[in-house]
């Protein structure tokens, strides 16, 4: 886990202040390697593995839900020369807005029943060549997301709030 400055500290202060709680705002599920995303309104994950439906759903480690801030996607399809990109292509299982995800690296939040720790970032994979076209791999690199670990398992809806946890 990423350690924060001592409790009381600016910078402590500063990097555990948000201007608000981020939001879901699309959720996907993986049922296995190489096939489309399946959209759904909610889901449930299990404390150390991942979504229920989702090929990570058995355990995954760090890699239990990965997200994406909805405010990457607009930057991702300009990069690739794309007109829209559909959140299904990048093959994150969350969509969240409103919240820097680079801020919960290897911190503790709350999504619906959920608890999660992020662990690493979400990097591109080589199928972002054909998913958005010669340069997608770089189109994405910075943009890719976060990986967590499901510490607490719950349910989720499109909608519920992401809150960053005081560990």
């Amino acid at each position: 886990m990423t350690r924060l400055p001592p409790p009381g500290s600016e910078l402590h202060r500063l990097m555990t202040r948000f201007p608000a709680a981020g939001r879901v705002e699309w959720i996907g599920l993986r049922p296995a390697r190489d096939v489309p995303m399946r959209e759904v309104g909610e889901a449930r994950a299990q404390a150390g593995g991942g979504l229920a439906g989702d090929r990570y759903a058995g355990g995954s480690g760090g890699r239990g839900i990965t997200l994406i801030q909805a405010e990457h996607l607009p930057a991702i399809a300009a990069l690739a020369r794309a007109a829209s990109l559909a959140p299904a292509t990048l093959r994150r299982n969350l969509v969240v807005s409103g919240i820097p995800l680079i801020a919960l690296m290897g911190q503790r939040f709350r999504i619906g029943g959920m608890l999660l720790e992020g662990t690493a970032p979400c990097d591109p994979c080589s199928r972002m060549e054909t998913a958005l076209g010669p340069g997608g791999y770089n189109a994405m690199r910075g943009m890719g997301g976060l990986c967590a670990r499901v510490i607490e398992g719950g349910a989720l809806r499109i909608g519920d709030a992401v809150e960053w946890i005081e560990a």
